[in-house]
């Protein structure tokens, strides 16, 4: 019997985009849930091409979630990013220590400087509230 498909509703497309964000990060950030949620309503398709493009360089073969992630925030340490706490949290999750952030930031602040360094804490120690509120959080609220 050949039974058709429902058509997938714009909020499944959200939570399917989303879900990524949730397994590494254990929450969806504010700022990326209201960019999939505009992009799926205005422009679905360079939406999902953005994100799995976004998903598949930052999740390479070659490098394990944790490499990834620690390069991630250094790089964005660099660029004096606030996303920059979003990735220690991802890399924190994936087995990343607060010393090996840390050794990161040493790294960023030798090419950046102190403005790179300064961010690394209010990144790490934002990181690890974040985390924190995630062991207090129930499952079904995981949106920071």
């Amino acid at each position: 019997m050949n039974k058709k498909s429902e058509p997938v509703t714009q909020q499944q497309s959200i939570d399917a985009l989303e879900q990524n964000y949730k397994e590494v990060l254990g929450f969806v950030p504010d700022r990326i849930h209201a960019r999939i949620s505009l992009g799926i309503k205005t422009a679905p398709e360079m939406t999902e091409g953005v994100e799995r493009l976004r998903a598949q360089l930052l999740e390479p073969e070659a490098l394990d979630l944790k490499t990834s992630q620690m390069m991630a925030f250094g790089m964005l340490l660099m660029n004096l990013s606030q996303a920059a706490e979003n990735h220690a949290v991802a890399a924190l999750r994936a087995g990343a220590t607060v010393e090996q952030l840390q050794a990161v930031a040493g790294i960023a602040f030798v090419f950046r400087g102190i403005p790179a360094i300064n961010l690394s804490g209010d990144a790490i120690s934002g990181a690890l509230k974040k985390l924190e509120a995630l062991k207090n959080t129930p499952i079904n609220q995981t949106s920071i």
